[in-house]
């Protein structure tokens, strides 16, 4: 690592056009924070961008969101559901026009439950700032991004994951 950097690169992948969810996997424990930035677009229809951590599927995560269109300011909030919903007005569509920023703090603790901030836009659409809880104290080794509609992620879309080496 040069003198300085604080974001590694760990991985790096696009859509196939053939499944609705990405998977990064064999996480290791070295960084303070993960960073997931998403550039992402559907094969048809929209879908909402979600997150979830080492495959658990339980209702133990929750989320606060707020944002805006230019017109109308909203928030919302969800509570023990099965996955973190990434936005609240912005949403993947088939224009390669979303884009999203995920920070995953203290992923690899083992005595606090996970919290994530999204920053979340979609050009001439909306923006939203979310806020999600992973009721866990289990260190994160793999997370799933996926779309809640079952759409398919288009081969355009790309996710890179960081991890913070001095945050």
């Amino acid at each position: 690592m040069a003198a300085g950097a604080t974001y590694e690169p760990i991985a790096n992948t696009n859509g196939t056009g053939s499944s609705s969810s990405i998977t990064f996997s064999s996480i290791p424990a070295t960084y303070t924070d993960l960073v997931l930035i998403i550039n992402g677009a559907t094969t048809a229809s929209t879908g909402n961008p979600c997150l979830r951590f080492n495959g658990d599927t339980a209702t133990n995560y929750s989320r606060t969101n707020m944002g805006g269109n230019g017109s109308v300011a909203y928030s919302d909030r969800e509570t023990t559901v099965n996955r973190i919903l990434l936005i609240g007005g912005v949403y993947f569509s088939t224009a390669f026009d979303t884009n999203l920023i995920v920070q995953i703090q203290n992923y690899s603790n083992t005595t606090t439950y996970k919290t994530t901030l999204c920053r979340a836009n979609k050009a001439g659409d909306a923006v939203d700032a979310n806020v999600g809880l992973w009721r866990s104290t289990a260190a994160i080794n793999s997370l799933t991004f996926f779309t809640a509609s079952g759409n398919n992620i288009s081969t355009a879309s790309t996710f890179t994951l960081y991890g913070i080496a001095a945050a």
